[in-house]
C-alpha cells in the first residue's frame, strides 16, 4: 500500500495500548482513544496541558511519586535523545468525577523521542501498558507464583523510583552549580559613561534547560566606542554553560582588536569550529560609536537587534545576517551593516527565548517586542528592561533561557 494512502492519525487512534505525545516541554499534543479510556478522561483535560497538570502526584501520600520517576524518565530522553524503559510504576491517579480521591494504578511505561532534521528532540512518545489488575489480583484467583510475583515486582519498583529520586536530586544541584557559573561568568549591569544599559539574565523553567546564553559589554581601542554582544549555545546544563563561556570570552578578547564586528565572529566562528559544544551556537555583535553616533552590525544566525528611535520609529537591525557560527566548513567573510542614530535612541539586544514560542512564527514574537519598546520608550533602561520581560515572557516562565541587553544611546 502506498504510505500517501496510510491514514496515521487513525492508526494512532485505533493503536491498543496507550500511547500519549508531548513537547520537550513535557505539555501534551495528543493522546489516543485508549489513553482517555483508561484514564477516564477527555481530550480537552490533556491535550495542550503540562503533565503535572494532568497527573500530579497524590499530595497525601509522600510515597506517590511516579510522576516525578516519569519525568525524570522524560528528561532523560530529552538529554540523550535515547529511548529510555521504565520498570513498574507505581500511579495515584486523581478520579476526575470526585477530586480528591485517588486511584491506584499500575502501569509500565516506555518513553521514545522523536527527533528533528537537526537531530534535536522535538516530540516525546509515551506508551503505556496498564498492569493494575495483575497487581490486584487476590483471593481464590490468585496463585503463590502471583503473589510472588507481585511482591517482586512492587520490590523493583521501589528500587527504581529511588534511584529516579536520586537522579531528580543530581539534576537538580547541575542545575544550580550551572546557573551559579553563568552569573559569575555574566558582566553586572553597568553605566556605559553618561549612557544608562541595563542587562538581564532569565533561566527557563525545567530541570535542565538553561546556561546556553550570554550577552557582554566591552569597552573598545580608539575613540568614544563600545561592543555590546549576545548569543545563544545549543545544549543546556554544565557543558552549555562551558561553551558559553568559553564563545563570551572569545568574542570579548577579539572585539577589542578586531576592525569591526563582523571581522570579531569570523574569527569567532574559527574558534567554535574546535570547540566541543559550540557547534550551530549563535551571536551578534555591535559596534556603538558615540562619536559618530553609528551602530555597526553583524549577526551570526541570531534575531537582529532592535534600535528604537527617540520617536517611537523601530528599526531591526537585519541587514548583515549569515549562518551561525561554525556553519561552513570553510568560513568565508561575514557582512556587516552600519546604521546612524540620534541622541535618546534605544539599542536592545535579546536571545531568541525572549521572542521565539513553538508553533508561531518570530515575526509575532518581534512585533511584540516592537509594540512593547514604543509604550515604555520613556522609562529608563532598567524599568524598561524588567517591563519588557513582564510583558514578553509566559507567566509561568519560558522554556528557553533569555538574556537581554538594553542601552540608552
Amino acid at each position: 500500500m502506498n504510505d500517501a494512502l496510510i491514514d496515521y492519525t487513525a492508526v494512532f487512534q485505533a493503536l491498543p495500548g496507550m500511547v500519549a505525545l508531548l513537547t520537550p516541554e513535557l505539555v501534551y499534543v495528543d493522546v489516543n482513544e485508549e489513553f482517555l479510556r483508561t484514564t477516564g478522561r477527555r481530550r480537552e483535560q490533556m491535550v495542550g496541558r503540562h503533565l503535572f497538570e494532568v497527573f500530579p502526584d497524590n499530595p497525601n501520600d509522600p510515597d506517590a511519586n511516579g510522576m516525578r520517576n516519569l519525568e525524570a524518565s522524560l528528561l532523560r530522553v530529552l538529554a540523550t535523545g535515547e529511548r529510555d524503559a521504565m520498570a513498574l510504576q507505581r500511579y495515584d491517579v486523581e478520579d476526575v468525577g470526585r477530586p480528591g480521591h485517588w486511584q491506584e494504578r499500575y502501569w509500565s511505561p516506555c518513553n521514545a523521542p522523536i527527533l528533528g532534521p537537526a537531530g534535536e528532540v522535538v516530540l516525546l512518545v509515551h506508551r503505556v501498558e496498564e498492569v493494575t489488575e495483575l497487581i490486584r489480583a487476590r483471593g481464590g484467583r490468585s496463585t503463590g507464583r502471583t503473589r510472588v510475583l507481585e511482591a517482586e515486582l512492587y520490590t523493583r519498583a521501589r528500587e527504581l523510583q529511588e534511584l529516579n529520586e536520586r537522579l531528580r536530586r543530581a539534576h537538580a544541584r547541575e542545575r544550580e552549580v550551572a546557573l551559579a557559573l553563568q552569573e559569575a561568568m555574566l558582566p553586572a549591569h553597568r553605566q556605559v559613561g553618561s549612557h544608562p544599559a541595563a542587562v538581564r539574565y532569565r533561566p527557563a523553567v525545567g530541570a535542565l534547560n538553561v546556561c546556553g546564553d550570554w550577552y557582554d559589554l566591552v569597552d573598545l581601542v580608539g575613540g568614544h566606542r563600545l561592543g555590546v554582544a549576545v548569543g545563544d549555545v545549543v545544549g543546556h546544563g554544565l557543558a552549555a554553560a562551558g561553551v558559553m563561556g568559553q564563545l563570551r570570552s572569545a568574542l570579548s578578547a577579539t572585539s577589542r582588536v578586531a576592525a569591526g564586528p563582523a571581522q570579531a565572529l569570523d574569527v569567532l566562528g574559527r574558534y567554535a569550529h574546535v570547540v566541543d559544544g559550540a557547534e550551530s551556537a549563535t551571536a551578534v555583535t555591535t559596534f556603538i560609536d558615540f562619536d559618530l553616533r553609528t551602530i555597526t552590525y553583524s549577526s551570526a544566525g541570531h534575531p537582529p537587534p532592535v534600535l528604537m528611535h527617540p520617536d517611537g520609529r523601530v528599526e531591526f537591525l537585519d541587514r548583515a545576517t549569515d549562518p551561525p557560527l561554525d556553519a561552513r566548513p570553510d568560513p568565508v567573510p561575514r557582512p556587516q551593516a552600519v546604521t546612524s542614530y540620534t541622541d535618546g535612541a534605544t539599542l536592545v539586544l535579546y536571545t531568541d527565548g525572549l521572542v521565539e514560542r513553538r508553533g508561531e512564527d518570530i515575526d509575532t514574537g518581534l512585533s511584540r517586542l516592537a509594540d512593547s519598546l514604543v509604550r515604555n520608550r520613556e522609562a529608563d533602561p532598567e524599568t524598561l528592561a524588567d517591563t519588557v520581560l513582564l510583558e514578553l515572557l509566559p507567566p509561568g516562565g519560558a522554556t528557553d533561557d533569555t538574556a537581554l541587553v538594553i542601552v540608552r544611546l
